[in-house]
């Protein structure tokens, strides 16, 4: 007989190593009102057959973090519960075989100094050193990273479990979560199967822990998980006499890792193509299974296998291995509340990183359903990103055979996906192709990054150095700087928010003074209570009652889910409007001239001031003219309806021709926006950097009231701030940033840059980054009189730092 409670606080769905993570950190906050259902045994998905590897660098700060907690979790989980969870920091070392990689693992090298991760850059000698059994041919460089590990992934899970029995939780095994029910918006508890034994429990949350099978139970309730099984493979060798304890050994350009267990060699790969699995559902039994071996698939692997390590080719072949696990279209895992449906969380999607992450995505997850915001940023895992498309099977199934070969690939800035492309298009794509667009993906869209020149190759060449469109970009940039360019920025996200009370609604959640006349533009913020940027926006009033949101497209259902949480009572409706309008931002000096070719109205400063839209006649068309930028200059953002987007296009082209007209993309739209200084969602400004330290404090105004986030404000503004956001040029023209390069004062690294390209009109590589104040309210010229370097790959270099933009200090431009 199944004895189960007939109502709980939460129910967590799934017993792998992430629903036993979320248990015992919900406990250990005081929950005791807890049940974890698993409908077969604990570990039996995932969990028990992964490698166990525990790297602590990630590829952000926060990442990084979430890692080291693990690895420190499970450190004392044996002390605490008695179960021996077997790990063992042996340290790792990552090789690198060609100069490509070399440059990749000395700035992850770099990063880890910045991440306070210790970190070793080694020699071929002294990769041999460390690591006899090795033959070293090609090996150009090493990372050795001391405190990394290895565990065993079954027996943490039964120690988070005892853990949070110990506390109260109940965990119950053989029963299946049949249905998760909800009722007005919200969840109302869940429906499970055991045997004949059926029943309901009601419980204000639900966590799905699901694993692989997580997509379609969320999907049963409408929640977007995209995610999808891949086999992955590894074999296990007999026993290897004298065979010592080693450091976990990446090759990654040979897509294969290596670790010693129990005297013997379990060698994995990450292949570049992987094998999808599961089309059509997983089957009901699935328990502690494998999957067929494939041998053929294997084979290239470990033909390097043996090259690489001599003592495989004496070692039998104890095991070979593939098992199921679950990727993402984008490799990280979904943490959080889902958007459609309040009290549905998620902790699923690990990307064969599972057993690393699951510690610190047990704990972000528990504290964040207990505080109603996460411990720290962590949007690069947020549930949120996930947009409703992705969860469609063909694109999961052919992006997810990408994905998994992408772990080990090189990790080349600007990279961007082969497969399922081409999902969502703007109504010019095919316009911006026949003229030389070569697309990059961001959520789905396709987008134009760069154009090339006639007869120049329309693909990326990927390199850490200057990559093949680095010309193509200074040509397009300085267009924008110096004459007239033109972008397309249909992806952005667009809301409408309209009703009786859309100010009020607003006034609420906005930092700036949202009370303004009909076609003004306001730029500003929705902070949380912390002070912290929640989304960074710009606002136009297009009447009493209407307004029109402006968004990145990444952040658009993230930005819908905060407005929606945020809505209480009020008369408002909240629309996504994307998909109606295109944008074509039409940036440079001689922008006014090419309208005033297609428009009879006046563009003039006094009839068309910087900050304003309107409704302005355009070729044979009607459009809106909002004069705001993005890269700093004079120009106009078009929002034309999807309908006229080809006449209004043609119609600026025709006009631009004789004026010298460029098209542009993103690249250049990023390196114009940071040598202005402008801010970017994610990198540069996120919800746990305060707005006054990002310095936006410029967009807050606490004179008009209440608002979500003005206490915090107040707060900051009387202790004084404890960081600034600076902009930094290199002093040497030559070396590329991109993000997380570290940053030193007068000699010791303080910080790192949250975002970096290159300043075709500076002369020099531009980054912003964070530093600290050594005092609170740090005087700007204290700040300024330091000397600050940035460190890239190991290769100290100059850089001038300051807080007002290096380009146009005092934004004339954009108001010519």
């Amino acid at each position: 007989m199944v004895d189960l409670p007939s109502k709980a606080r939460v129910v967590i769905i799934g017993g792998g190593i992430s629903g036993c993570s979320v248990a015992y950190h919900l406990a250990e906050l005081g929950w005791t009102d807890i049940v974890l259902l698993e409908r077969k045994q604990l570990t039996s998905g995932t969990t028990w057959h992964a490698a166990g590897l525990v790297g602590q660098l990630r590829a952000s700060q926060n990442m990084t973090r979430l890692a080291k907690y693990s690895a420190d979790l499970y450190t004392r989980l044996e002390a605490e519960t008695g179960l021996a969870t077997g790990f063992r920091q042996c340290g790792s070392i990552t090789v690198a075989l060609t100069e490509e990689r070399k440059e990749e693992i000395l700035r992850q090298a770099a990063m880890a100094r910045a991440f306070d991760v210790e970190v070793n850059e080694l020699s071929p000698d002294e990769v041999k050193a460390l690591y006899p059994h090795l033959n070293t041919d090609g090996v150009v460089a090493g990372v050795h990273l001391p405190k990394d590990g290895q565990a065993d992934p079954a027996n943490i899970a039964l120690a988070l479990a005892k853990g949070a029995r110990a506390r109260g939780a109940k965990i119950v095994e053989q029963v299946k979560v049949t249905g998760v029910t909800e009722a007005n918006g919200r969840v109302t508890g869940v429906n499970w199967q055991s045997g004949e034994a059926q029943g309901h429990i009601a419980a204000d949350m639900v966590v799905n822990c699901g694993g692989m099978w997580g997509r379609d139970l969320a999907a049963q309730n409408g929640v977007t998980l995209p995610l999808h099984a891949c086999e992955h493979f590894y074999i296990v060798t007999e026993n290897i006499p004298d065979l010592t304890q080693m450091p976990v050994l990446r090759v990654p350009d040979e897509c294969a890792y290596y670790k010693e267990d129990a005297g013997k060699i379990l060698l994995g790969a990450f292949e570049p193509r992987a094998k999808p699995w599961g089309m059509n559902g997983i089957s009901e039994d699935f328990c502690f299974d494998q999957l067929p071996e494939d041998f053929d698939h294997f084979e290239p692997i470990l033909e390097m296998g043996v090259n690489r390590m001599p003592m495989l080719a004496e070692a039998g072949i104890h095991t070979f291995f593939n098992g199921p696990e679950s990727f993402t279209p984008d490799d990280r895992y979904y943490l959080g509340e889902a958007p459609e449906l309040k009290g549905y969380w998620v902790a699923a999607g690990y990307n064969s990183i599972g057993i690393v992450s699951s510690g610190g995505a047990g704990m972000a997850v528990a504290q964040w359903m207990n505080d109603g915001e996460p411990p720290f940023d962590v949007w690069e895992v947020d549930i949120r990103r996930a947009q409703p498309f992705q969860k469609n099977r063909r694109y999961l199934r052919e992006r997810v055979s990408e994905t998994l070969g992408l772990l080990y690939a090189d990790h080349f800035p600007y990279r961007q996906p082969e497969t399922a492309r081409g999902v969502r298009r703007s109504p010019l794509h095919e316009q911006l192709k026949a003229k030389g667009a070569v697309f990059g993906e961001t959520a789905g869209w396709e987008r134009a990054n760069w154009f090339a020149n006639d007869g120049q190759e329309r693909d990326y060449r990927y390199s850490w150095k200057r990559q093949n469109w680095f010309d193509n970009q200074r040509a397009e940039h300085m267009a924008l700087r110096e004459g007239v360019g033109m972008l397309d920025m249909t992806s952005f996200g667009k809301i409408r928010v309209d009703g009786r009370d859309a100010l009020a609604f607003l006034q609420n959640v906005c930092a700036n003074q949202m009370d303004v006349d009909p076609g003004r533009i306001v730029y500003t913020q929705m902070l949380n209570a912390r002070g912290g940027i929640e989304c960074d926006l710009t606002v136009t009033r297009l009447g009493e009652d209407s307004f029109f949101l402006v968004v990145p497209g990444a952040t658009l259902q993230r930005d819908l889910a905060w407005l929606r949480r945020h809505v209480g009572d009020a008369s408002v409706t909240i629309l996504d409007v994307t998909a109606s309008e295109v944008v074509l931002p039409l940036m440079g000096p001689k922008a006014r001239e090419v309208l005033a070719q297609v428009s009879p109205n006046d563009f003039s400063n006094d009839a068309h001031p910087f900050g304003m839209a309107r409704e302005i006649e355009i070729g044979m068309g009607i459009a809106r003219a909002h004069r705001v930028t993005y890269v700093g200059e004079l120009g106009w953002e078009i929002y034309a309806s999807s309908d006229q987007a080809a006449h209004v296009w043609e119609s600026l082209m025709e006009a631009g021709e004789p004026l010298g007209l460029k098209l542009c993309g993103l690249h250049a739209m990023d390196s114009c926006r940071i040598e202005k200084a402008y801010r970017h969602f994610g990198h540069d400004i996120t919800d746990e950097d305060h707005v006054l330290e990002a310095g936006l404090g410029f967009a807050v105004k606490t004179g008009k009231g209440e608002f979500i986030g003005r206490d915090a404000v107040l707060r900051k503004r009387e202790e004084g701030l404890n960081r600034r956001l600076l902009q930094f040029r290199l002093k040497d023209p030559e070396p590329l940033l991109f993000h997380n390069e570290p940053i030193l004062r007068d000699g010791k690294i303080v910080s790192f840059v949250t975002s970096g390209n290159y300043g075709h009109a500076l002369g020099g590589a531009i980054g912003m980054g964070y530093v600290p104040c050594r005092t609170p309210g740090e005087k700007a010229e204290d700040l300024l009189g330091s000397t600050y370097q940035i460190d890239i790959a190991g290769r100290i270099v100059e850089a001038e730092a300051s807080l007002a933009p290096l380009y146009d200090p005092k934004s004339e431009r954009p108001k010519a």
